[in-house]
């Protein structure tokens, strides 16, 4: 036996790196590299996929409640199934097979892994080569030591641990190596502070349960809906709530009926300038003559200065950056994809300028404070005034799961060496760092004139003007400076009140910002604001979010390459067939929403906290499968026609019509009759309320669905039951 230590990276780029930290002359061979007591080779992030529904035999889909692959290191594990094989033994065999229904649902009695196959199915002989140089150097017997330096976080540990676990590793020394950075000198720090690797044995089996639950919601859904429908629907366990997300903005948008009203409003001029005043008091048009009668009376009075008051205080600097923050930043900026920016913030990650990038903590530990001094001190010698400090703002571990705030390393890069987008990632990061650490305070005046309309009304009057720029100079300020009037005490105020038509405001169409902000806590207020964040990320890690930093960027994408979201000038929108899969699922009655993807989410939490095990996790998602395969007689008519107009109904028939008897049919906006002449109808949105595909089928056969929340056109909010009366939509109000 040697004392040869062997290192599996999660990507060459890695692997180069880690021999970078090491030193010493390296030499190159064929999937690897050796110097001395180290061998460093490589995967190319996932070489292992679980085995397809047809991998299994009919006996091994039918368990009620599949049982994991053993997420322990014994040592003997057995070779993925086809790498020792013939390729036609391989699943599928580069062959295309018709889904049926009779192979589903698939809940595998044991969770099985392959290596990865090219796209047309065949197999990947770059990946079985690598995968065999990897086991051939674990069991090599000069090596006693393996060392996991996958990605920190859960798709990294997983990625090198499925290689070590189908390889035969017994009796060898099993150690993590955690990479915060890709710098030399972490590589070095990492290295002389290495855990055993069963220590993440828990950040494993949270990542195991994942891939497993993902496997069950997308294959079994996804075939289940693709063959009910005619088409192909890809179903994930996150995709679906981010499409359903974007429609259900999209839906309230078109059917937003503006709200006039009448506000009181004052612009006169008092010594020159302008002061405007608006009035507390609102009116429904049709209430114009009590809105004229509240301006007559308010003009009547006296409008004087009561006060005056100017307050200096400290501005603070934003928070560091997590990955969506910083994704945020850039799409609204430079209108930068997520996609882009994510790969361009992974490149500067393997080139050793910043921190890991999957983050989502916008703060930083407090065992990092020496090398975020060394940092420091690196831009204190290139100029910029920046000082270590003590800051809960900053440093706060109750707000870290495993990575904290992206940050520039010491190692800082010129603006030739990187592109045009590579540098607007890092000076971003940069830039707020630095705004961060900032030995200058940002110093405002807030400028505050009350004044008061003879004790009928008070006014209050709010401006800010900047004194000191400290840190403003080196990172975004959106603070708009608002200039007020030059009033003092006493001073009476001109005023001619009027009534003034307003309009109320549709809902906005999600952005890369909005949308990510929903996705991290999809339950709370979109308009709240509060400095505190204990709560939001209280929240965070217990699993409410949808999708991870890691997952989410290639979530959304998919949901773009898949037909059913838009991205046009950093603004979300849903398409034809984003609609067809949400009324489809609808009608499938599969219900993928924000609560149970989030019930989901907290038991993959609970997981990695060793509150339930990585089989009651995979319990919960196919309980949810199994209860909409319990619908399955349910029928719905194959492919809609996703080009209808909204008053054309050419999709599914839902019933048939109670007035003339024809086919009901399913279009964009309604359901309504096909019948030459006949006019019944029922729409999707009713006074704010969507309608399901059941309630629909329940209004056209004389029942009755509710009772419901509605909301009025004139705003006014009542519950009622639906029915549908002579082809006519009938209220039935609660006595």
């Amino acid at each position: 036996m040697g004392n040869i230590k062997l290192i599996i990276a999660e990507k060459p780029s890695l692997a180069r790196n880690i021999a970078d930290g090491i030193g010493g002359s390296f030499v190159r061979r064929d999937g690897y590299m050796q110097s001395g007591e180290y061998i460093v080779t490589w995967a190319f992030g996932h070489l292992f996929s679980l085995a397809d529904v047809e991998y299994y035999s009919e006996n091994e889909r039918g368990s009620a409640v599949p049982q994991s692959q053993d997420n322990g290191f014994s040592g003997s594990s057995p070779a993925p199934e086809g790498q020792k094989n013939s390729s036609s033994d391989y699943v599928g065999g580069g062959r295309k097979r018709r889904w049926t229904l009779d192979e589903l649902p698939c809940f595998p009695g044991k969770f099985k892994f392959v290596l990865r196959r090219a796209a047309d199915n065949s197999p990947d002989k770059g990946v079985e080569k690598q995968f065999s140089v990897i086991r051939s150097l674990c069991e090599r017997s000069d090596v006693d030591t393996i060392i996991n330096a996958g990605d920190a976080d859960r798709e990294g540990e997983i990625i090198v641990r499925l290689c070590i676990m189908n390889s035969d590793c017994s009796g060898k020394k099993l150690l993590r190596l955690w990479l915060p950075d890709q710098t030399p000198q972490t590589v070095k720090a990492a290295l002389d502070d290495m855990k055993d690797e069963s220590e993440y044995d828990n950040l494993a089996n949270e990542g195991f349960a994942r891939t497993y639950i993902d496997w069950l919601y997308g294959i079994n859904l996804t075939r289940y809906a693709s063959i009910k429908s005619g088409s192909l629907l890809r179903v994930g366990r996150v995709l679906v709530p981010v499409v359903k997300a974007i429609y259900e903005r999209d839906v309230s948008i078109e059917n937003f009926v503006p709200k006039e009203y009448l506000a009181i409003v004052s612009r006169e001029k008092t010594a020159g300038e302008v002061v405007e005043l608006v009035s507390e008091h609102e009116f429904d048009p049709r209430n114009e003559a009590d809105a004229l009668a509240l301006c007559k009376e308010y003009n009547a009075l006296a409008a004087v200065v009561t006060s005056v008051s100017k307050k200096t205080e400290k501005l603070s600097a934003g928070k560091l950056y997590s990955l969506s923050k910083l994704q945020g930043f850039l799409a609204k900026k430079y209108k930068m994809e997520m996609t882009e920016s994510l790969q361009i913030v992974q490149r500067l990650y393997e080139k050793g300028y910043l921190t890991y990038p999957r983050t989502n903590s916008e703060y930083l530990a407090s065992a990092e404070k020496e090398k975020i001094s060394d940092i420091i001190s690196r831009c204190s010698s290139l100029g910029y005034p920046v000082v270590l400090k003590e800051s809960k703002k900053i440093f706060d571990d109750s707000k870290i799961e495993s990575h904290s705030a992206i940050t520039p390393t010491y190692k800082i890069p010129s603006k030739e060496s990187l592109s045009e987008n590579e540098y607007r990632v890092y000076s971003a990061v940069f830039r707020r760092f630095v705004a961060v650490f900032c030995s200058e305070d940002a110093v405002v005046e807030r400028n505050e004139i009350t004044i008061d309309l003879s004790g009928r009304e008070t006014f209050t009057l709010k401006g800010v003007s900047m004194k000191s720029p400290g840190w403003t100079k080196y990172d975004e300020y959106t603070g708009k400076d608002k200039i007020l009037p030059r009033l003092k005490k006493g001073d009476e105020v001109a005023h001619v009140f009027s009534p003034q038509t307003k309009k109320t405001s549709a809902p906005k169409h999600y952005t890369t910002e909005t949308l990510n902000n929903y996705l991290k806590n999809p339950f709370r207020n979109e308009t709240s604001r509060s400095d505190d964040d204990t709560e939001e990320y209280k929240a965070m890690f217990e699993g409410i979010e949808l999708g991870t930093e890691a997952t989410r960027t290639g979530i959304i994408d998919n949901a773009r390459k898949s037909g059913y979201i838009d991205l046009s000038k950093n603004t979300y929108t849903i398409l034809p067939g984003g609609r067809y899969l949400v009324e489809t699922l609808d009608r499938l009655g599969i219900n993928m929403d924000k609560y149970k993807t989030s019930e989901l989410g907290r038991a993959l939490k609970k997981v990695f906290r060793s509150e339930m095990s990585v089989d009651q996790s995979v319990k919960i998602a196919c309980s949810e499968i199994a209860e909409v395969f319990s619908k399955k007689d349910r029928y719905i008519e194959r492919r809609m026609d996703l080009s209808a107009d909204k008053k054309e109904c050419t999709g599914g028939v839902i019933a048939r019509c109670p007035v003339c008897g024809s086919d009901i049919r399913e279009g964009k906006g309604m359901w309504g009759c096909t019948g030459k002449g006949c006019s019944v109808a029922v729409y999707k949105t009713i006074c704010s309320k969507k309608l399901s595909w059941d309630d629909a089928a329940a209004l056209f056969s004389g029942g009755t669905v509710g009772e419901y929340d509605f909301v009025s056109k004139g705003g006014k909010e009542f519950r009622a039951k639906l029915t549908l009366e002579n082809g006519r939509i009938k209220f039935i109000f609660p006595r």
